[in-house]
């Protein structure tokens, strides 16, 4: 859990994904249309993959576990958390918070 952790706070937006997932695709692109910079760990792709995996399973509690979306450290959650943030208004506020865009 450590490992994860210290991965998920190195930058003001990490994402746990898996590189065939459409949703993980779905919430990388609308970050990257926001002009946010993220770090994106491909679990399918990690050797440590799996670990982390369950590590996330635990943190969550449901699936999907992916995408596993970390802002300013914190754990915000997947697709459905990302982008009810994003139709109310408040995912903009929460990255600016985070240092992640500037807007």
């Amino acid at each position: 859990m450590e490992k994860l952790m210290t991965l998920a706070s190195q930058r003001a937006v990490v994402i746990f994904s898996k590189s065939s997932c459409c949703m993980c695709y779905t919430v990388k692109t609308l970050f990257s249309d926001l002009g946010v910079n993220v770090t994106v760990y491909e679990l399918d792709e990690d050797p440590k993959g799996r670990e982390m995996e369950a590590v996330l399973a635990r943190l969550i509690g449901r699936n999907p576990l992916v995408p596993a979306v970390f802002i300013g450290g914190k754990l915000v959650g997947a697709t459905d958390k990302i982008m009810a943030l994003h139709l109310s208004g408040k995912l903009v506020p929460l990255l600016r918070d985070a240092g992640a865009i500037w807007v």
